[in-house]
């Protein structure tokens, strides 16, 4: 009889015990970085996302996660392919933030597509730019030149990824408009084979005519320069923004209150640029952020400010 009795209260303890770990397990989980989306306001996880070989992606990220990290958070860095499966990410939440987008016009048919998922948190660079470019011994001063250059250039205008915004306004706008799709062939593979080429032409005085964008550091450390686009086909200068997951971004205000005040000057950016993709290479972006502050250090504690007040 005694037995018995004891049973039941034995029972409603451990019903009560599941009943307190379940409640737990609903209301313990905040989502968000990492591949998440949603989140709560003491979830401190983050996903940027990178193409290798795009040095804005890289340095920026680089440079946002020492920060983060300093601050306690968990960052992580996400590898994609190209910007298809970037923007892609971002709208699904697979990716929380993309430190560098080009969104006014050269990504601007990705932002058509996916920007109702995204949050624009503002620009970090003013006056970004696209170009053909040529080594300064060219002959050819601007694209219109190119035509009368073609045999010399082997007919190839050397590219970089097929989804790259630089790719697609190459390809329909500028060609069509220097009819330079007569005679010449855009060849795409990599931001990396691209400069492997220009490298190869330039130290061997060869002429050679490649897809160039500003800010970007090979621009200084190879004899080139941009041609002149007299018919404006590659547009006006834009503006390089932080975007983020329109619902990572609701979810996490301050960090979103910090990525919109970041900011790099020519300067400020020039030295990062040199410093991850030069000085320290491939696999060692955030030991060269590292060293960039170090350089800069009154840079971190003022955007800091902004990740405790929204």
């Amino acid at each position: 009889m005694k037995k018995r009795n004891l049973i039941k209260p034995i029972r409603l303890v451990a019903a009560l015990a599941a009943l307190v770990l379940a409640l737990a397990g609903c209301g313990g989980s905040k989502g968000g970085g990492g591949g998440g989306g949603g989140g709560g306001g003491d979830d401190k996880n983050v996903t940027f996302g990178v193409i290798q070989g795009w040095t804005d992606y890289t340095s920026t990220a680089a440079l946002l996660s020492v920060i983060l990290k300093d601050q306690g958070w968990t960052v992580k860095v996400t590898d994609v392919s190209d910007n298809a499966p970037m923007y892609t990410g971002l709208a699904k939440g697979d990716i929380d933030v993309l430190g560098s987008s080009w969104k006014e016009r050269t990504h601007a048919s990705y932002w058509e597509k996916y920007g109702k998922d995204l949050t624009d948190l503002g620009y970090y660079y003013q006056g970004a730019s696209l170009f053909l470019a040529v080594p300064d011994y060219s002959p050819a001063k601007s694209i219109a030149d190119l035509p009368a250059n073609a045999s010399g250039l082997g007919g190839r205008i050397v590219g970089i990824e097929p989804g790259a915004g630089l790719t697609k306004i190459t390809k329909e706008t500028v060609m069509p408009d220097y009819g330079l799709d007569k005679d010449f062939k855009l060849v795409l593979s990599s931001t990396t084979a691209m400069l492997t080429e220009l490298k190869k032409a330039t130290d061997a005085k060869q002429d050679i005519v490649v897809t160039l964008w500003k800010p970007f550091w090979a621009n200084s450390a190879f004899p080139v320069r941009a041609l002149e686009d007299p018919k404006k086909g590659f547009g006006d200068p834009e503006n390089l923004h932080v975007v983020a997951n329109k619902q990572y971004a609701a979810d996490h205000p301050e960090l979103a209150n910090m990525l919109a005040n970041f900011k790099l000057d020519d300067k400020q950016y020039g030295t990062l640029e040199d410093t991850v993709v030069n000085k320290f290479g491939k696999g060692k972006e955030e030991e060269a952020a590292k060293a960039w502050l170090k350089e800069n250090p009154d840079y971190e504690a003022k955007l800091v400010a902004y990740l405790k007040k929204s």
